[in-house]
């Protein structure tokens, strides 16, 4: 019996791809391009310099020199994992859904969209996603109560997250950590992720709400149709366990403080003395941005009233949910390092450079989404994803007249369209389990909406690229 193939994880594809890397550094030629003071390479400036191939040892330490390289990048997104952990712990995020699905209840039609909107917002600002599974044993039921099936109720979590992803206005783990790579203030280009947030979540809900009502109309249109009688014995029936938190004053207050810490961050990233706005320009970055994420974390987890030790408790398990993130950051790092010890960096510049030359900055912007797609699939982290191409792919943006904020959402928005339907990813497996939805019905429904959505990233894109 021939055993089924499994994807290795990031960590392996990202040292295999160190080592292919310092393999080529002894065949591919070296060399170097004349740099502006802004770290933008000059075209026309490539020039051979002497081979410096790298070998064991370089590969070896490659990880260790990334990660020393990448520390205020991966030190943002520990204390980030602390400050999630921290207001996960007051409950206050799940008690806010909770109600909403509450005060619905009668007028599920309408459920639909807020509550895609909510976990559309979640996934713009902060990547929610492993968040909403636990979201998954509270709605499907009333969904299923309402004349709906499963698919519906999975779609309103995971497309409504989903959609605010692909849609990524300042979410740190993917914009934050790209902007950091290519060198450019997070603020930049959030104008065009906001109409592609929008544009998305609103095709989405359309999309969901379409299906939903077809259902309702007629049970047997439903995907799940052969499920129709046994979903509802199984969802139906009362459980323990899936009970959630109060919205208390308290939590109230305590989503306010969250949602001002990102409101907050985004005018801190913003250049307004660059784009004519007569406001105070912080230009804050990681530095600063750590120090915001947990003196929140402190602030939020006082206001809930947390002993020191349950504070400090829930901060730590948080930071400790995203060491992996920041461990992918320094080894996508080390590919960097690799690179540009071996003089090979700017020789693919140089290629680029010469291939892309009468691509215009349209057909460019369009083909680096394109490429990002295969790329995500590869590599299903989105900030390995970011810390190992931005290097490369913002600087090809400069050669074809694209400003470095088009290359960010092109990667963003093909990461999150990915990730709607990728079988690597936990969220996706998890919740269509939860949900009992087959993953060959999952791609079924989602097909045409996903063909929807990449025609109309690539459009904003586009359109992005010509302005």
């Amino acid at each position: 019996m021939k055993k089924k193939f499994k994807m290795p994880s990031a960590f392996t594809i990202l040292f295999a791809i160190i080592i292919v890397v310092a393999a080529l550094t002894w065949i591919v030629p070296a060399g170097n391009y004349d740099y502006t003071p802004e770290k933008t390479p000059i075209p026309g400036t490539y020039h051979t310099v002497d081979p410096t191939p790298q070998g064991i040892k370089e590969v070896i330490m490659s990880p260790i020199k990334g990660f020393n390289e990448a520390i205020d990048v991966a030190l943002f997104v520990i204390i980030i994992g602390g400050f999630l952990g921290v207001v996960m712990k007051t409950g206050a995020i799940d008690a806010g859904i909770a109600r909403v699905v509450e005060n619905l209840k009668g007028r599920e039609k309408w459920m639909i969209p807020i509550l895609m909107i909510l976990f559309g917002l979640g996934g713009t600002s902060y990547g929610m996603a492993e968040e909403t599974i636990a979201f998954y044993p509270l709605i499907i039921p009333v969904f299923i109560a309402a004349g709906y099936d499963t698919i519906t109720a999975a779609a309103v979590i995971m497309l409504g997250a989903g959609a605010g992803v692909l849609g990524s206005t300042v979410n740190p783990f993917a914009t934050g950590i790209a902007s950091g790579f290519a060198g450019i203030s997070l603020g930049e280009g959030i104008g065009l992720r906001v109409l592609i947030l929008i544009a998305c979540e609103l095709v989405t809900i359309i999309y969901v709400m379409k299906y939903a009502e077809k259902v309702k109309k007629d049970p047997s249109k439903s995907l799940v149709y052969d499920m129709y009688e046994d979903n509802k014995k199984h969802f139906l029936t009362k459980k323990d366990g899936n009970e959630f938190p109060e919205l208390t004053a308290k939590r109230k207050f305590i989503l306010i403080l969250f949602s001002a810490t990102f409101i907050f961050m985004v005018y801190s990233v913003i250049p307004f003395s660059d784009i004519g706005i007569p406001l105070p320009t912080l230009g804050w970055w990681f530095g600063e941005l750590s120090a915001l994420f947990m003196v929140s974390a402190i602030l939020i987890g006082l206001v809930s009233g947390m002993k020191e030790e349950e504070l400090v408790g829930s901060f730590v398990d948080g930071a400790r949910d995203l060491l992996g993130v920041a461990l992918i950051i320094g080894l996508s790092r080390g590919i960097t390092v690799v690179m540009n010890a071996g003089n090979m960096t700017d020789t693919v510049l140089n290629l680029g450079e010469k291939t892309l030359s009468g691509l215009g900055s349209v057909g460019f912007a369009i083909l680096t989404y394109l490429f990002y797609i295969p790329m995500s699939f590869l590599i299903p982290s989105t900030s390995g994803l970011a810390t190992l191409s931005m290097p490369i792919m913002a600087p090809l943006g400069d050669f074809t007249g694209v400003s470095r904020d088009i290359i960010i959402t092109a990667y963003q928005s093909a990461s999150g369209i990915v990730n709607l339907i990728t079988p690597t990813s936990a969220v996706v497996m998890g919740g269509l389990a939860i949900a009992r939805v087959s993953y060959d019905k999952w791609l079924k429904f989602t097909w045409k909406l996903i063909a929807v959505l990449m025609i109309v990233i690539m459009i904003a894109l586009g359109i992005g690229a010509m302005i």
